[in-house]
């Protein structure tokens, strides 16, 4: 089974009521970000079986771009797992709830994703994996672990879209 841990994209500057925070959406960067990494992504032929989201605006907004690039039909799933504060034993359930699929995005926020990547890849968290805004890591689970296969950052995404104009390269070019 793989996992796609994607932190959401760019979403300016926290709001200091909770509730007000929860509705902030992406901010034009985090637009560009989300497209970037979802190009990106359907370009290496990524298909995913389920998408499941943080249910806050910036990460649904995420994952609803991402899923376009993907061409991806299905409904974004929300699971509060993956919000801000999710905790551990809430994403194992999630993990278990999705196990029966063999390819699963999820997209939420820090510091829980960097928390819950670094957990799956080192069984302790003694790894320190840092996940900045709109990146992406694909990991391979083997049981209740998981490798990381690859980290991409939003400035490699928009790196290798500008230069390179992954978009443009014919679907036999793409592997």
């Amino acid at each position: 089974m793989v996992f796609y841990f994607l932190r959401h994209a760019s979403a300016g500057k926290a709001f200091p009521n909770p509730a007000k925070d929860e509705r902030r959406p992406l901010d034009d960067e985090g637009i560009l970000q989300a497209r970037y990494a979802g190009r990106l992504l359907a370009n290496l032929d990524v298909q995913v079986d389920q998408i499941v989201s943080s249910p806050l605006k910036r990460a649904l907004q995420t994952a609803s771009l991402v899923a376009n690039e993907l061409a991806y039909e299905a409904a974004v799933l929300k699971h509060n797992a993956l919000r801000p504060e999710g905790e551990w034993e809430q994403f194992q359930q999630l993990l278990l709830q999705y196990r029966k699929y063999e390819s699963v995005m999820i997209v939420g926020h820090n510091p829980s994703m960097a928390e819950f990547l670094s957990k799956i890849i080192s069984g302790s968290g003694a790894a320190r994996v840092e996940l900045k805004k709109a990146s992406i890591a694909k990991v391979e689970m083997t049981g209740r672990f998981g490798t990381m296969q690859w980290l991409v950052t939003p400035k490699i995404a928009r790196t290798l879209q500008t230069s390179l104009k992954l978009s443009s390269l014919p679907k036999t070019s793409r592997k």
